[in-house]
C-alpha cells in the first residue's frame, strides 16, 4: 500500500482557487493577500488513484428515439431545434425584465400538464413571489410542478433526489453555492463553475438523464456574468432581446448542439406572459388600405433561421440644417446605410447630401442579410419624392455598386411567403431562377436600380 503524502497548497479565501506555491494577488477574483496555505493529504500517485473509464465502440452505443420533448409554444421549440432533449443542459441569459422566470415557468408548467414532473428552483425569490407571478400567468398550476427557494446547491441537489423530477430550472446560477466551497461567495467562479458542473452530473446522469435550465445574470455590456466557461459547459446557450418598455421579445440561440444557432422565436410579454407570436409576417408589417398608403415604406421578405417573414423597411428623409446631415440606422449598421445611401445618389440619380436619412424597421428587427437592401433604398427614395410605394409590392433583391439588381439566396422561399400573405408584386433580379407558381403575386424582372425607381414612382 503506497504511504500517504502531505501537500502544501495555497487557497483563495474570497473564490476557493487553489494552487501550489503563492502569489500576492488572486489570478481567479484578483484579491490581494486573500491566499492561506493549507495541508492536504495525497495517498500514492496519480496513476494509482486514477479512475478507470469503461471503452465502448462508437457504433454500439444505442441513440434514443424519443429524444425531443415537445412544448405547447411553438416558438420555443423552433428555437430549441424541434424540442429539448432529455440529456441536456441549456443557460438562458437575458437583460433583467426581459421574462428569464417568466417564459421558463411557462415551460414548467406546460411540460408538468403532460405528466413530466418539474422543479422550479429559484434562489433569488421567495416561494410566495413565485405562486403570485404563476398566479398571473398560468392559467391552471399542474400538481407536477414543485418548487424550491434556497441559495444552497446542495439541498436543491437532495432536493431532486427526493422529488425525482423530468424537468429541472435553476434561477440563478450565480445565486447558489455548494457547501463543499466555504471561502467562495455566490456569483464568483469558483460557485458558478462548481454549481454548473453538478447540474451537468445532473442532466447526464445514465440512471436517470434529465432536462436542465439554468437562468444567467446577464451585464451591463449584454454578456453572461461570471466565467465564459460557462457557455462551453452547457449544451445550448439561449439569449431573449427585448427593451422593457415593448411588448416585442426575441429569443435566439448562440450555442446549440441539437439543432442550429440561425432560429429566432417571437413573443409578445403580457399580463398573461410571454405569448407565441405564430404569425410573424403579420406582426411585422403594416395592412394599409389602398387610400391610407405612406411614403417611406417598403416591404422586403427576410429569413429568420428557417423561416421567410415579410418586414417593413421605413425611412424618413428630412432637410438638414447643419453641414454634416445625419445618417441614423437603427436596424443596420451606418457604414451599410452610408454604402446604400451612396448607390442611391451616384446610381439612382438623386441629391441627399443636404439630407438627413433615419431607417427603421417595424418591431426592431436587425437587417443581417444583402436581400433587404433594394427595399432600403426604395423606402428612402418613396420618402424623398413624398410618394408612396403601391400596396402590395416586394422588394427581393440586393443591390450593387454598380446600381445592378443582384441575386438572393433562397429567393422561391421568400416569394412563396409573399403571396402566402396576398402580396401583388415582387421585383427580383433579372437573372433570377424561379420555379414556383403564385395564385396572387405577379414576379418583376428588372436589371438595374434606375428601372425599379422609374417603374414603382413614376
Amino acid at each position: 500500500m503506497p504511504l500517504a503524502k502531505t501537500v502544501k497548497i495555497n487557497k483563495c479565501k474570497v473564490c476557493g482557487y487553489e494552487m501550489v506555491g503563492y502569489m500576492g494577488k488572486c489570478p481567479e477574483c484578483g484579491a490581494f493577500g486573500s491566499f492561506e496555505e493549507l495541508s492536504r493529504s495525497s495517498e500514492g500517485s496519480t496513476s494509482e488513484r486514477r479512475p478507470r473509464a469503461d471503452i465502448t465502440r462508437l457504433k454500439q452505443i444505442k441513440t434514443s428515439n424519443s429524444q425531443r420533448i415537445k412544448t405547447s409554444l411553438e416558438e420555443f421549440d423552433r428555437v430549441m431545434g424541434g424540442g429539448i432533449v432529455r440529456d441536456s443542459i441549456t443557460i438562458l441569459t437575458a437583460k433583467p425584465g426581459a421574462g428569464k422566470s417568466t417564459i421558463l415557468l411557462q415551460v414548467a408548467n406546460d411540460l408538468a400538464a403532460k405528466g413530466i414532473k418539474a422543479l422550479y428552483a429559484t434562489g433569488e425569490e421567495s416561494t410566495s413571489q413565485v405562486k403570485a407571478r404563476a398566479d398571473r400567468i398560468l392559467k391552471n398550476i399542474s400538481d407536477d410542478l414543485y418548487i424550491v427557494s434556497d441559495n444552497s446547491m446542495d439541498s436543491v441537489l437532495g432536493v431532486i433526489d427526493q422529488v425525482d423530477p423530468d424537468f429541472v430550472i435553476v434561477d440563478s446560477i450565480q445565486t447558489f453555492v455548494l457547501d463543499s466551497f466555504p471561502g467562495s461567495r455566490a456569483g464568483s467562479p469558483t460557485q458558478t463553475m462548481e454549481c454548473a458542473y453538478e447540474l451537468v452530473k445532473v442532466a447526464k446522469s445514465s440512471n436517470k438523464p434529465r432536462m436542465v435550465f439554468v437562468v444567467g445574470q446577464m451585464t451591463k455590456e449584454d454578456e453572461l456574468a461570471g466565467v465564459r466557461a460557462l457557455e462551453h459547459l452547457v449544451d445550448t446557450v439561449l439569449v431573449i432581446e427585448g427593451d422593457s418598455g415593448e411588448e416585442l421579445r426575441t429569443l435566439f440561440s448562440t450555442k446549440n448542439r441539437y439543432g442550429s444557432t440561425g432560429e429566432m422565436g417571437f413573443f409578445n410579454m403580457t399580463e398573461e406572459g410571454l405569448l407565441s407570436i405564430d404569425n410573424p409576417s403579420e406582426y411585422f408589417m403594416t395592412r394599409r388600405s389602398e387610400g391610407s398608403q405612406v411614403s417611406g415604406s417598403a416591404l422586403t421578405v427576410v429569413k429568420e433561421g428557417t423561416r421567410p417573414i415579410i418586414l417593413e423597411v421605413e425611412s424618413l428623409v428630412s432637410h438638414s440644417f447643419t453641414p454634416y446631415p445625419s445618417r441614423i440606422g437603427e436596424a443596420l449598421k451606418r457604414e451599410q446605410l452610408n454604402t446604400l445611401i451612396s448607390i442611391l445618389e451616384q446610381r439612382g440619380g438623386m441629391s441627399l447630401y443636404d439630407k438627413n436619412v433615419v431607417i427603421k424597421t417595424t418591431g426592431g428587427i436587425k437587417l443581417k442579410e444583402q436581400s433587404s437592401n433594394l427595399a432600403v433604398i426604395m423606402s428612402i427614395v418613396s420618402s424623398v419624392k413624398g410618394k408612396a410605394i403601391p400596396s402590395g409590392t416586394v422588394f427581393l433583391a440586393d443591390v450593387g455598386l454598380t446600381g445592378e439588381i443582384k441575386k438572393i439566396p433562397s429567393l422561391d422561399g421568400r416569394l412563396r411567403e409573399a403571396d402566402r400573405m396576398g402580396m401583388t408584386t415582387a421585383f427580383v433580379p433579372f437573372d433570377a431562377s424561379v420555379k414556383s407558381k403564385f395564385e396572387n403575386l405577379s414576379v418583376k424582372r428588372v436589371r438595374n436600380l434606375k428601372e425599379v425607381i422609374d417603374t414603382v414612382l413614376k
